[in-house]
């Protein structure tokens, strides 16, 4: 049942494990060369830097959803890999603060072209549901153990040498990620058929199929519950534990390491209840458990208490996270699912660029008391909504009807396209224009071409 028996995928989370710990160096060393470079004022560039990141991740990532199919998906993952090792061997070098700007713009934009490519590309590996759910909470893991893993591993690389070797460590681990995804057989992409003819269209085609989607706008609402429980957690740890608690930058990793414990834990004992039961359930709760620490917090809580909110807090997120993948999947056609994660990828982190100033300004303007208050009434609405929004009953196959139209695209005889032809057309996948009949049948039912709305 493990997603690990299989060879490729085993080989894509290791290209996946190794770019994160990379990652996780580079910020580290990012924040030291800022603070090199403008000593008090380094929190500005850091505060511009995550603005970057966040604007190409919104701004890039729908656009690569789009034409994802025009190239080899291997070489797409591993050019990706390679360009952004170039990009932070080159950051040591920089002299002037825009030059780190504009490198990190260039990063960012490659990883909002890869994690979604990546994530659709697991898809496809593993189509069991089983083993895809488990590969969900592997990912999850991965994420929190970088959290973990990568402060410490830092702290050990600076006693011996300067934060630049984190960025050449940081190279290395994209290379060996690029040799990870070149050294294994990926399944090729199929066409996205009739969305090439316009530009625009394809880049709006994964939004359109998301937020058309039910389960799929109540994935959203969640995702701005979890962005607003996040932001509290990431930018105002700090505060909360130096300058309220009187505490130490131990007790505030220690606060931080707890946030990964918890979701660590939700993320390896998840995967046998989805098994058994549906995922609307789990992400609710995760969203009324997110809420209630919320409120929790309001209470100014010692720091014993805060390390247990901060877990509960990461088990509320990992509720919501773990089984999201399992929406995205079963809500395109194989050839959309690479838009449809880029768009999920997107508009989740819209979430985060409201949350993470929110959370920021109303702490350091009113008190982080109001801040936990204002938030969990975010994040109450962010839940109601989705309860609104996802189907209680999300059945697959719907009966809906199709209107007569004609039309002209790239096709395969299937079960829309039942049509005769006079000899010049071609083999299949072939274009022409042809005409559907009104019809009325049932089948597993996603957004795309012939499907534009939810019956």
């Amino acid at each position: 049942m493990s997603p690990l028996a299989d060879k490729t995928y085993r080989r894509m989370f290791a290209a996946q494990v190794v770019s994160l710990a990379g990652t996780g160096l580079s910020s580290i060393a990012l924040a030291l060369l800022a603070y090199d470079m403008q000593g008090g004022d380094a929190g500005f560039i850091l505060g511009t830097v995550f603005a970057i990141k966040m604007v190409a991740y919104i701004g890039i990532a729908p656009i690569v959803g789009a034409f994802s199919d025009r190239f080899s998906r291997k070489m797409f993952l591993v050019v990706l890999d390679l360009i952004r090792a170039c990009v932070v061997i080159s950051i040591p070098f920089v002299s002037e603060v825009w030059q780190i700007y504009v490198l990190i713009f260039v990063l960012n934009a490659c990883s909002a072209g890869f994690t979604p490519t990546y994530q659709a590309t697991i898809v496809d590996l593993l189509p069991d549901e089983a083993q895809y759910t488990r590969a969900l909470s592997l990912s999850r893991l991965a994420y929190d153990l970088e959290n973990l893993l990568s402060p410490l591993l830092a702290a050990a690389a600076l006693l011996v040498l300067g934060y630049n070797a984190l960025f050449v460590a940081n190279a290395v681990t994209f290379i060996v990620s690029a040799l990870l995804v070149l050294s294994v057989q990926l399944p090729s992409l199929q066409s996205q058929e009739g969305r090439n003819e316009n530009g625009w269209k394809n880049v709006m085609f994964g939004i359109h199929t998301y937020l058309a989607t039910p389960r799929l706008r109540g994935l959203l609402a969640l995702s701005l519950a979890l962005a607003v429980s996040g932001a509290m957690v990431i930018v105002n740890t700090v505060v909360y534990v130096r300058d309220y608690l009187g505490g130490t930058q131990s007790e505030t990793a220690w606060a931080f390491a707890a946030y990964g414990a918890g979701s660590m834990t939700i993320a390896l004992v998840l995967p046998r209840l989805l098994d058994r039961f549906a995922d609307r359930p789990f992400m609710l709760t995760g969203g009324g458990v997110l809420v209630a620490g919320l409120l929790f917090g309001a209470l100014q809580p010692n720091l014993v208490l805060l390390l247990v909110l901060w877990a509960i807090l990461g088990m509320g997120s990992s509720l919501i996270q773990t089984p999201a993948g399992r929406l995205l999947r079963k809500s395109a056609g194989e050839a959309d699912r690479p838009a449809l994660y880029a768009a999920h990828f997107a508009l989740s982190h819209c979430c985060w660029l409201i949350a993470y100033p929110l959370a920021g300004w109303i702490g350091g303007t009113f008190s982080l008391s109001v801040a936990f208050v204002v938030l969990a009434i975010i994040a109450l609405a962010a839940t109601m909504m989705a309860l609104l929004f996802t189907p209680a009953v999300d059945t697959l196959d719907l009966s809906h009807t199709h209107c007569a139209q004609c039309h002209e695209h790239r096709h395969v005889h299937d079960a829309h396209h039942q049509h005769s032809h006079e000899g010049w057309e071609g083999p299949e996948p072939h274009r022409h224009e042809h005409r559907h009949t009104s019809l009325q049948h049932t089948h597993t039912f996603v957004i795309d071409r012939h499907h534009p709305g939810w019956p």
